[in-house]
């Protein structure tokens, strides 16, 4: 299990546009369909990584509660489903079951979305505010499998809360570190 950080979007950045199928509805959803009032929070996830099994508890939780604050949830695969098949749509559809994911799952079969975001691993967490510019980006909270930290959600929790709370939020922002994102050849 190599590890990888992530590239760390520049701050301002807007958002890039997509339009891909939700495992889950079988709709394909568009940015437009899925951020709220107060912004959008776009997760780079997976089914198979251990970094992602070890927070996907935690997302689906930090997810309802911030969801119904008005802030949207996208859940996107982009790993390469045929050298993965757990990341293909049926696997993230079990898994969006099992966790009770109230927010849309995306499968990025072409990995376009991964690049335009520049993605580099699962789980990798970007909140964009209303207008759709990113304002946080990195790791979910410091646990990681295997070191004793507790799961919490704290890093994104405190981005949101300070966006809500229309406060700062802390440029020290920490790159999230994860399993990379599993590229086509």
């Amino acid at each position: 299990m190599a590890a990888i950080e992530s590239n760390m979007m520049p701050l301002g950045t807007v958002a890039p546009d997509f339009s891909l199928p939700d495992v889950i509805s079988g709709k394909t959803l568009t940015i437009e369909d899925v951020k709220k009032e107060y912004g959008l929070v776009v997760m780079f996830i997976c089914a198979h990584c251990p970094y992602v099994k070890n927070i996907e508890e935690e997302i689906a939780v930090v997810a309802r509660q911030y969801g119904d604050l008005k802030i949207g949830f996208v859940g996107i695969s982009s790993n390469d489903a045929n050298t993965y098949p757990d990341d293909a749509p049926d696997g993230l559809r079990a898994q969006a079951e099992e966790f009770e994911f109230d927010f849309p799952y995306l499968y990025d079969e072409t990995q376009e979305v991964a690049k335009a975001y520049q993605a580099a691993c699962t789980p990798d967490f970007f909140l964009f505010d209303e207008d759709l510019k990113c304002i946080y980006r990195g790791r979910f909270d410091a646990s990681t499998p295997g070191n004793p930290e507790p799961v919490t959600g704290d890093d994104l929790v405190n981005a949101l809360e300070a966006h809500l709370e229309d406060e700062p939020i802390i440029e020290d922002q920490k790159p999230s570190i994860g399993c990379s994102i599993k590229w086509k050849d």
